[in-house]
Parts: structure tokens; sequence; C-alpha cells
């Protein structure tokens, strides 16, 4: 795709399924790589995989959750790769439960991991950005964001807000060239998936209503994500912006 080559670009939870999968993809691309994410050793494992695939890319320890040690990170990482182009966040974390079996401290941690750490990367990466009046956002969000997901409603509230935030960045900084989009994928099978599936009363059986409800009858894979990501980081996107696109074989068909 047109325009990524030497790109420099940050994933968060660059260590998990879809986190890899994205990071070897840009790395094919000819990107700079920066795999973010709180398990070094995934990170680690990761950027080897982008590495092997022709490209560059680095590993950063990093808990999104904690301001200062994002900021940290994007300083190291400028430090080793560049001025930062691409944002990717990606990162999440969820468990399977009923809203009324929940309680304040899982809230707190969902909400932090996938929303406050959300707009923790976007204040450290933005500035940079609208001072060069370029950069590519992308963030994965859910299809539980735009039709809901009983056992996920503070999960489902964090990805909507996720929503919201990208729609509201992309108006205020159109002007300055920074695209702003949000990719909502289907039930996909990563470690997420599988730790959800735990949580259930019957795993085998929610596991076949996701297939049931997906026209194309089976689970995303990681492998399905990166085009879509990748694409609207791409200079093929650039008069795309506030726009939300599920990659889910069809569960959600919003037009």
């Amino acid at each position: 795709m047109r325009g990524l080559n030497d790109k420099v670009v940050i994933i968060t939870g660059g260590g998990g399924g879809i986190g890899a999968a994205t990071c070897k993809r840009f790395s094919k691309e000819g990107a700079k790589v920066a795999v973010w994410d709180i398990n070094a050793e995934a990170a680690e494992t990761a950027a080897k995989s982008a590495n092997d695939a022709g490209g560059i890319a680095q590993a950063f320890t990093c808990d999104i959750t904690d301001f200062n040690a994002v900021k940290m990170a994007v300083t190291n990482t400028e430090s080793a790769l560049g001025p930062i182009d691409i944002l990717v966040n990606n990162a999440g974390w969820d468990v399977f439960r009923p809203f009324l079996k929940t309680d304040p401290d899982l809230w707190e941690k969902i909400i932090a991991i996938n929303l406050r750490g959300v707009i923790h990367t976007h204040y450290a990466v933005l500035k940079g950005m609208a001072e060069r009046g370029e950069g590519r956002v992308v963030n994965v969000a859910s299809d539980a964001a735009r039709v809901g997901s009983s056992g996920e409603a503070v999960y489902a509230a964090c990805k909507a807000g996720i929503v919201g935030l990208s729609k509201t960045l992309a108006r205020e900084h159109a002007r300055q060239g920074i695209t702003f989009n949000v990719v909502c994928p289907g039930p996909t099978e990563t470690s997420l998936l599988k730790s959800i599936l735990k949580e259930a009363d019957n795993p085998e059986k929610l596991s076949e209503a996701f297939r049931r409800a997906i026209p194309m009858r089976r689970l995303g894979q990681p492998d399905d994500l990166p085009g879509t990501i990748v694409f609207l980081a791409s200079d093929d996107a650039a008069y795309i912006t506030g726009q939300v696109i599920s990659v889910s074989g069809g569960l959600t068909m919003n037009g």
C-alpha cells in the first residue's frame, strides 16, 4: 500500500494475536514498527517475527494505563525509530460476566485498559503529529461498541467511547492532515476470546453461538484484521477519516 515505507508506527498490545499479526503486516509494507506491550516477552517475540518478515521492528514494554509510562515509551520509541507517523491502539482486555455480577474494581481495570489507556496514547502522540501536520490513527474497538454484547457491558461502553473519541478528534484535526478511523472486530480467536470463554458457564455453547450469529459461520482470525488496519494507515486512505469499519464476517452490517 502507498505511503508506508519508513513510516514509524506504534502498535499497542503488539504482542497479542491481532497485534502481532498487524506488526508483521506493517513490517512487510516497509514501516518501522514499535511493538508496545505490557508483556515484555510477547513484545520481543512479535518484534522478532516482524523483523523476520523483512522489516524493522523493536519491542517496548509499556503499561498504557500509566500516563507517565506512555510518555516515556513515546520518548524511547522516537529516540530509537524517529517521529511517530502512525498510532494503532490495539491493546484491550475483558472478562465475560453479566453486569450485576461485576464490581467497581473490575470496572476500573476494564476502563483503565480499554479507554483511559487509549486516551493516554492519543494525548502523548498527537501533539507531535499536529506540529508536523500529518499522521494516521487507527483505533481497534469492537462490534460490541456498535450493537452491544451480553456479558461485556463495561467493555462495550469503553469501545463505544473510543468510537466517540475518534470521531471528535477526526473533526478537530482534519485540517492538520491527521486521520482517525476505527476498526471493529467481531469475535476473533485470540487469547482474549479464550479467556472470555473460560468465564462462561458453557464455553462450547457460547463459542458455537458466536459462530451461528456470524453470516460467514466462522470466528475471525488474527490475520483477518491487519489488511484493514494497514489500509487505513496508508496514503490510499488519505481522504478517509472519522469512519468505523466492522471486520466481523457480516455480524454487523451498517451503512
